[in-house]
């Protein structure tokens, strides 16, 4: 069973006929793993990507900055148009899109140029077209969680986006106090967004059980996992949920 850790794939993980390989550009950090080597093709359209949300953000500095939904002109860009219309849905900033968004798009292009497999994660966000079965891990920091649970993700559950946001680990803006929310939707855009809007809400005695509630209502969003030291929430339907030891966990 080939293993991905959220956030970090592992080296190695497909056999020997998928490529794998980085992408860097600015503040992007991408790792690729497909069954075709179109390193070159990808970097152009991330570099093309990059300039759409960046002339977007030239247009229009809310963009960037708001923490609440933004309108898009229905002719931008479609990696524009999709940062927009996840953000409305969950309610956040339209940036809180730009890494699932940017990793969806890019996916599609590839498979486009001829993959029939693909994994691009951004920052613990993940788009995934699948031939074969593979292991997505959750990190979550400290917790007694982190690393131990994992979703099976089978090729009929995908193109799917698993997207992790974190109050603990990393750089990104979440305004809650969980280790890990981890989101299934058949959009990573919107993955992204939902899970930042749900951490958002882990706050205090209740949080967990807010941010649930919360979550439900989000529409597009498949189900999703939520880690905040030891207490753990799950809700929807998601990838099948195992252990490290790839014993199933539910």
């Amino acid at each position: 069973m080939q293993s991905l850790r959220q956030g970090m794939p592992y080296e190695g993980i497909f056999n020997r006929r998928v490529k794998e390989y980085k992408l860097d550009y600015k503040e992007s950090h991408l790792k690729i793993l497909c069954d075709i080597d179109c390193r070159g093709r990808a970097l152009e359209k991330l570099i093309e990507l990059y300039r759409q949300v960046e002339v977007q953000i030239k247009k229009d500095p809310l963009f960037q900055m708001s923490y609440t939904p933004v309108k898009a002109g229905e002719k931008s860009p479609n990696v524009v148009l999709k940062m927009a219309k996840a953000a409305e849905k969950a309610s956040v900033g339209p940036m809180a899109a730009v890494a699932g968004a940017i990793a969806e798009e890019l996916g599609l292009f590839i498979l486009k140029e001829g993959a029939r497999e693909v994994v691009v994660e951004n920052g613990g966000d993940i788009f995934l077209k699948l031939k074969s079965e593979k292991i997505v891990g959750i990190h979550a920091g400290n917790s007694k969680w982190s690393n131990k649970l994992a979703f099976k993700v089978k090729p009929s559950e995908t193109p799917v986006g698993i997207c992790t946001s974190s109050a603990t680990v990393g750089p990104s803006i979440n305004l809650g106090e969980a280790d890990a929310i981890t989101v299934v939707s058949e959009s990573a855009a919107l993955a992204d967004v939902a899970a930042t809007a749900i951490g958002n809400r882990v706050k205090g005695r209740d949080g967990l059980k807010e941010a649930v509630e919360y979550g439900k209502t989000i529409r597009g969003v498949k189900g999703f996992i939520i880690i905040k030291g030891g207490e753990l929430a799950a809700y929807g339907k998601v990838p099948e949920l195992i252990n490290s030891e790839f014993k199933v966990a539910r």
